[in-house]
C-alpha cells in the first residue's frame, strides 16, 4: 500500500470521482441508478473472469469463494439491481438510505486500504479502483442533491438495514466456510487488517463485534449529521412553541 502504483491509482480515482460527480449530478435518479448498475455489472464481470483465469490451474473454472459478491461494496450491485426492478418508492428510499453512507465511506476506505490481490493483476487493479470510485460517485450524487433531502427516517432506515445485512453476513460466512478458506464477508469474522489500533480481536470476537457495530454507528451518524441536527432543532422548536401556547392559555 501507498507505493507508487497505489498513489497513482489514488490520484486517478479521485479525479474520476470529482469529474464523474459533476457529470451526473443533474441527471435523473433513474438514470444515475442505471449507469451505476451497468458499470457495476461490467466491473463484476471483469473480476469474475480475471480471478477464474488466475486460479484456473488450482480451481479450474470456479471462482474462489472469497471473491463472491458478499462484501459491503460488492453487494451494492445487488441493491442497484433491486432499485432498477422495483417500483415501490419506500423500498428504494430504504435501500438508498443505506447505500449513501456505505458506498461513500466503504468506497473511499477501500481506495486507501486495497487488498493485496487488487494490486497484483492489472485488470483487477483497474476494476477495483474504478468500481469503488463509481459507488462513491453514486453516493455523492444523492448525498449532495438538494432535491433529495435526507431525513431522520433515512438515518433509522440505514441502521435497520445494517442490522439485517450484519446477520445476513454471519449466515453467509457460515454457509460458505469450508474449514480452510478465509471467508470474511463484511469483516464480521475478523478485522480487515491485522494490528489495527481500534478494530481488533484483542478482547475476543464478541468484543470485536461490539467495536465493529459502534464504529458503523458513528460513521453512519457522521454522514447523517445534518438530518440529525435538523431533527433535534425541530424538536426544540416544537417544545418552545408548546411552552408559549401553554403560557398563553394560562394567561
Amino acid at each position: 500500500m501507498f507505493g507508487i502504483k497505489h498513489i497513482i491509482m489514488l490520484i486517478i480515482s479521485f479525479l474520476y470521482i470529482i469529474g464523474g460527480y459533476f457529470l451526473i449530478r443533474k441527471l435523473k435518479q433513474k438514470t444515475v441508478i442505471s449507469i451505476a448498475l451497468i458499470l457495476g455489472i461490467i466491473s463484476e464481470t471483469i473480476k469474475i473472469f480475471s480471478y477464474i483465469i488466475a486460479n484456473e490451474s488450482k480451481l479450474g473454472g470456479y471462482l474462489p469463494k472469497t471473491d463472491l459478491p458478499f462484501h459491503l461494496c460488492s453487494i451494492q450491485i445487488i441493491f442497484l439491481l433491486i432499485l432498477t426492478l422495483v417500483n415501490n418508492e419506500k423500498i428504494k428510499r430504504v435501500l438508498i438510505s443505506f447505500m449513501i453512507p456505505t458506498c461513500l465511506l466503504g468506497g473511499i476506505v477501500a481506495l486507501f486500504l486495497p487488498t493485496s490481490s487488487s494490486l497484483n493483476m492489472w485488470s483487477i487493479t483497474i476494476q477495483y479502483f474504478m468500481y469503488h470510485s463509481t459507488i462513491s460517485i453514486f453516493a455523492l450524487r444523492f448525498l449532495l442533491d438538494k432535491d433529495y433531502k435526507l431525513t431522520i427516517k433515512d438515518y433509522i432506515y440505514c441502521l435497520e438495514v445494517f442490522l439485517v445485512i450484519f446477520f445476513f453476513a454471519i449466515y453467509i460466512n457460515s454457509i460458505v466456510y469450508d474449514g480452510e478458506s478465509k471467508i470474511n464477508f463484511m469483516y464480521v469474522v475478523n478485522p480487515p487488517m491485522e494490528n489495527l489500533t481500534y478494530l481488533n480481536k484483542n478482547g475476543g470476537w464478541f468484543a470485536y463485534i461490539i467495536k465493529y457495530i459502534v464504529l458503523v454507528f458513528v460513521l453512519a451518524s457522521i454522514v447523517y449529521v445534518v438530518p440529525i441536527i435538523n431533527y433535534f432543532k425541530s424538536l426544540l422548536s416544537k417544545s418552545k412553541t408548546t411552552d408559549i401556547e401553554t403560557n398563553n392559555n394560562e394567561i
